[in-house]
């Protein structure tokens, strides 16, 4: 058994799967779906499904707040929004393990220290990088970004096309779904989320 944290950040106890034993379950699918996992272009399929695996859901072995831990305090006073906008999303939708793909905004109103560019980026990875439901990733990125920058505000907003929807089931190609969260001055003043929402729209 090992400690894991789960998308709350409580530890529970999972039972360790070896790769040997993630690629018998990978042929034992193929084979379910009416495949011979034995032809020649499946051979090497459940190592490299696996491979892809650890690459999609590579979130669960990171930490948001050791991303965020390193800031900067020589900012001369700015306390305006800092806004990243259109950073791309790749997630996995929980219900049916199916791609989510978009572009999320995160917007932060700083106290006294602010964070590299890049590291918004990767918290939206962080995140992403798991099984997810788009209100939850939504959520996650804005607490996380608001606790660990002690933040005035946080503002995060996502639109994404959700492969559940657009190549199974109800199949709307077009569709996207929009989710935001608001944190703080974001959520308090309307006048400074309204800002916001004219910049990512810019």
């Amino acid at each position: 058994m090992k400690l894991v944290k789960d998308t709350d950040n409580k530890n529970l106890e999972t039972k360790q799967v070896s790769d040997k034993e993630a690629e018998e379950a990978l042929i034992k699918i193929l084979t379910w779906i009416g495949e011979d996992p034995n032809r020649e272009g499946l051979l090497e399929t459940p190592k490299r499904v696996i491979k892809a695996y650890k690459e999609f859901f590579s979130g669960y072995k990171e930490d948001a707040n050791k991303v965020l831990e390193k800031t900067f305090g020589d900012v001369e006073g700015y306390n305006d929004m800092v806004i990243q906008k259109n950073i791309s999303v790749q997630s996995h939708c929980e219900h049916h393990m199916v791609p989510i793909l978009g572009m999320a905004h995160v917007a932060y109103i700083p106290k006294e220290r602010v964070v590299g560019l890049s590291k918004l980026a990767r918290v939206v990875d962080v995140f992403a990088k798991r099984l997810q439901t788009q209100e939850r990733l939504t959520l996650q990125i804005a607490k996380s970004i608001m606790t660990a920058l002690d933040a005035k505000g946080v503002a995060v907003t996502i639109d994404a096309a959700h492969q559940c929807m657009t190549t199974r089931g109800i199949k709307k190609e077009r569709a996207s779904t929009v989710t935001n969260y608001f944190l703080g001055q974001f959520k308090d003043d309307l006048s400074i989320q309204n800002r916001y929402l004219r910049f990512i729209k810019e």
